[in-house]
């Protein structure tokens, strides 16, 4: 068997970066303080619970999903139901991206299962 030297050996891969370590003052004899610096985190982007109007799902209906989904009461859940009726969408609520794409997913269960065409969405808070 023969061994051939090539003149491009494979090199192993390589980790991630390593920060260099700060730099030893004389002075102090050498020791190393490092300093904690708080990192200011973002909160989640907030997302709307939209409910669209059509013509075929009676507002009752809408009134009692409100009412069961968003934990509003009856005078809320029909004042979300009105603004819904009258310019053609209404928020129903709030909250983390999670959280507002299961609450469309409970809205559209609950119309399909009724067979209403009821559409709700979520969509990024302003």
């Amino acid at each position: 068997m023969i061994f051939m030297a090539t003149s491009n050996p494979i090199k192993p891969p390589s980790g991630p970066p390593v920060p260099s370590a700060p730099a030893q003052t004389p002075e102090r004899g050498g020791d190393v303080v490092l300093e904690r610096v708080p990192q200011k985190v973002k909160p989640p982007q907030m997302h709307q619970v939209v409910m669209l109007n059509d013509d075929f799902t009676p507002m009752e209906f809408v009134v009692v999903v409100i009412q069961e989904f968003f934990s509003k009461d009856r005078e809320a859940a029909t004042q979300i139901m009105l603004k819904i009726h009258l310019d053609g969408k209404g928020v129903c609520g709030v909250y983390s991206r999670d959280v507002a794409a299961t609450k469309v997913d409970q809205v559209m269960d609950a119309a399909r299962q009724a067979g209403h065409p009821l559409q709700c969405v979520s969509e990024p808070a302003e």
